[in-house]
């Protein structure tokens, strides 16, 4: 079953150049996640009194360029795919035309897990009560997501490929930590696209993240980075080097969905 949401772009979710920043657009993604599960019955107020959780794991989200102030937005999603382990939530985005039709701009695959809170373990979803079984839905074609390297900042002076590269500290503050008691998903690309970002946010992209490692409060964290002409790589490192999240912003063509 799909779900469609509408939203206008608000003055508050815009950048300088009056376009949606980008992890608000994941923000909002995440938000009509966590909705459609409510309606469901699967959502994380019934999940919470079992001490279970939602957590995302994946996100590929590709866009032919974010959404400027005013301009209305048409959100569909479904889930590809419940396993064990897993559940696939898809998502297309479309521009509304004047004329009433719906222009394709973007779309996304996530990847989500049950978190047991206790544990802090994945769960099996099928050892819960409210998911009866498998589910099959329509499979989103995407290009295949990057394999994302560990970033190494030594000797990099001398390519001639790197336009910028660096790492900053980030301390995980009270307002990043959300009601899974550990440092909110959006925190991560906030901090990234602080660091370094696409030369042109007008132009097609694609974004490739990978949630490794939990983050709590008063946790230090490193975000490092490298930027080509073509995209921006991350790897954020908690104070033993351990991987956090990874995660690639590429210019694209057009879209692959």
């Amino acid at each position: 079953m799909k779900y469609r949401y509408s939203h206008i772009v608000p003055y508050q979710d815009v950048d300088a150049t009056r376009r949606l920043r980008l992890y608000t657009m994941e923000n909002y993604l995440l938000n009509i996640a966590g909705k459609v599960a409510d309606e469901m019955g699967i959502g994380i107020p019934s999940l919470l009194p079992m001490n279970y959780t939602w957590i995302i794991t994946h996100l590929n989200l590709e866009m032919l360029a974010l959404p400027r102030h005013g301009e209305e937005m048409i959100i569909e999603t479904w889930i590809e795919r419940n396993a064990h382990m897993l559940s696939i939530r898809d998502f297309r985005i479309y521009q509304k035309q004047d004329a009433g039709s719906e222009r394709l701009i973007g779309c996304a695959k996530t990847i989500w897990a049950v978190l047991d809170l206790t544990s802090r373990e994945i769960a099996n979803i099928f050892d819960l009560p409210m998911f009866e079984g498998s589910v099959d839905g329509e499979v989103l074609t995407m290009s295949r997501a990057p394999r994302l390297q560990p970033i190494c900042l030594d000797n990099l002076e001398n390519d001639s490929h790197i336009l910028q590269s660096g790492e900053i500290l980030h301390e995980i503050q009270y307002s990043d930590v959300d009601y899974n008691r550990h440092c909110n998903s959006c925190k991560y690309l906030e901090w990234m696209v602080n660091a370094c970002q696409l030369v042109d946010n007008q132009r097609p992209f694609r974004l490739d993240i990978n949630y490794v490692k939990e983050l709590y409060q008063n946790d230090k964290m490193w975000t490092r980075y490298v930027r080509t002409h073509e995209s921006t790589q991350y790897q954020q490192v908690d104070e033993n080097g351990t991987t956090c999240c990874s995660a690639r912003l590429t210019v694209i063509d057009n879209l692959s969905c």
